[in-house]
């Protein structure tokens, strides 16, 4: 699913997601548990406001490209 996601942009552009959208509900990301790359990708699990967790996946190597709602696990 495709998210709108705001980031924080210091050394790199979209260098972490700081909050995110689905639908017109904001999320606000707490804390980032774990980063990784994968082939044209990079991946965040957060613990968003509600509790929750996502997995948002930023693709820029590969079409579509843009930030994804990969999986959601209730807390």
């Amino acid at each position: 699913m495709k998210v709108r996601v705001d980031c924080y942009s210091g050394y790199q552009a979209n260098e972490r997601p700081v909050r995110f959208f689905l639908g017109e509900r904001c999320y606000h990301v707490l804390e980032i548990e774990d980063q990784w790359y994968g082939p044209g990708s990079s991946y965040f699990k957060v613990r968003a406001d509600d509790a929750n967790f996502y997995i948002l996946r930023n693709a820029w190597g590969e079409e579509p490209s843009g930030w994804f709602l990969d999986a959601y696990r209730q807390a």
